[in-house]
């Protein structure tokens, strides 16, 4: 699983790319009503995702205020009994993003859409069943890439997961996430990261879609290699199954795909709230890193045949591999150790 022990001031992370962020996310939510913002009904044994998502709303409003006060300001109302006001102060009732000069009514506008208007991360909030599994009743899943929040809401953990085609999920981590899930306390918060890559097309008919006019990087939907979000077959490729879209034919196309994940158990409604924070940087860009080059290709080779097809290999392998031995050679031509543990950062 990967899993890690988390330090809560390192809950959200914000950097200089958030008005990018909150551009995208902001045009889908518009564009895009009721597809990339979603809470659930209830139904037997099983609550709906409204009450989780007003209390991720406060949660992330508490706690961006505090750890970035010169980007997030808020009002407040008088204290009251049982309000989601930290430390006996009055619930929020507005937070205003500074520097982009927006600002929400947390009791007027939706909870899910502000929530993740708020940050980078996409959110997805687990609730528990009758079956002591966790179902994913709310969400706001702006910039997944390669999956949609309409294919997955309502589904439990491991549906989730086995509908994508995780490699081994239901062998080899089916019980054991099921269990983690269970146990996962409040005072809890765990980090995990993943990584792939995205071929994102530079010709010009890809860069005339409404998509690119608004996401040029893909982002948000890797439009590149499934097509069109809109009549995408989920299962399958895309609309036109076993055409060859998404290709790679320079390394310049090529994007490296990283999630920061975390995990944690709201006290209030009992949910687990999944936060995924995308980092999205041209595999150029980072191959100018020493000894970045050779390490990523070794990781590349290394995936079993079920990861490669996982992360869509086929797409990228050839053009990515040979660019980066290319880019490895030429630094150990200019004195590059590679018998020495890699440098540690930042310095």
């Amino acid at each position: 699983m990967g899993l890690r022990q988390g330090d809560w001031i390192e809950w959200i992370e914000l950097d200089n790319q958030f008005p990018k962020f909150h551009r995208i996310k902001s045009w889908r939510v518009k564009e895009y009503p009721g597809r990339c913002v979603k809470t659930a009904p209830a139904r037997e044994g099983l609550s709906s995702g409204e009450l989780a998502a007003k209390e991720t709303v406060h949660e992330l409003a508490e706690f961006l205020s505090r750890r970035y006060p010169q980007v997030y300001s808020v009002t407040r109302r008088s204290p009251a009994p049982s309000d989601f006001g930290w430390y006996g102060e009055g619930e929020i009732e507005s937070i205003t993003i500074v520097p982009l000069d927006v600002t929400y009514d947390l009791e007027k506008d939706d909870s899910m859409t502000v929530a993740g208007l708020l940050v980078q991360d996409d959110l997805a909030l687990l609730l528990p069943g009758p079956d002591k599994k966790h179902y994913l009743q709310a969400g706001s899943i702006c910039l997944a890439g390669s999956w949609r929040l309409e294919d997955k809401i309502g589904l439990p953990l491991a549906s989730i997961h086995t509908s994508g085609d995780v490699p081994q999920y239901q062998q080899k981590l089916e019980q054991s996430m099921d269990r983690y899930f269970s146990k996962l306390q409040p005072d809890k918060l765990v980090v995990r990261h993943n990584y792939q890559f995205q071929v994102v097309a530079d010709n010009q008919r890809a860069m005339q879609t409404s998509l690119r006019q608004n996401d040029p990087e893909e982002l948000s939907w890797a439009e590149s290699a499934f097509g069109d979000e809109g009549t995408y077959q989920h299962g399958g490729i895309g609309p036109a199954q076993g055409e060859q879209i998404g290709i790679a034919t320079r390394p310049e196309e090529i994007y490296y795909r990283t999630e920061r994940q975390t995990l944690r158990r709201l006290p209030r409604s009992g949910a687990i709230l999944f936060t995924i924070r995308t980092y999205h940087e041209p595999v150029t860009n980072l191959a100018k890193e020493s000894g970045v080059p050779g390490r990523l290709a070794s990781a590349v080779r290394s995936w079993p045949p079920e990861v490669g097809s996982y992360k869509g290999l086929h797409r990228y392998k050839d053009v990515l591999l040979d660019y980066l031995d290319r880019a490895h050679d030429e630094q150990v031509a200019k004195g590059l150790d590679t018998t020495s543990s890699p440098l540690k950062y930042p310095f």
